[in-house]
């Protein structure tokens, strides 16, 4: 099996050809990093979209909790998180509250 590439800079990426769209990963992310987003061409007619990726705290709760693998957070040496801001929790509140859809869909 190819072993996925991290891309450069990037606290958090998805493989939307493994991604089922439950949107498990979304309801556990502490800091409104992921939501779902609109994709007709999708199953349920939603995929996981990275909208704030700035505010990743690194926690690994997506990865570990997506039952298909297709999503993956980088490594804490290799990358610089942020620390869990007040918006941030307030972002995944919010987008709780938007049945996991991202704010601005």
């Amino acid at each position: 099996m190819a072993t996925l590439e991290a891309p450069k800079n990037t606290p958090v990426w998805v493989d939307t050809n493994r991604c089922k769209a439950c949107d498990i990963c979304v309801s556990v992310c502490p800091a409104g990093v992921i939501a779902m987003i609109p994709e007709p061409t999708s199953t349920l007619g939603a995929m996981i979209s990275v909208r704030d990726p700035e505010s990743c705290i690194g926690c690994n709760d997506c990865e570990l909790s997506c039952p298909d693998f297709a999503i993956y957070v980088a490594d804490k040496k290799e990358f610089k998180f942020a620390k869990l801001s007040d918006e941030a929790k307030l972002r995944a509140q919010a987008i709780t509250k938007n049945n996991y859809r991202a704010l601005d869909a």
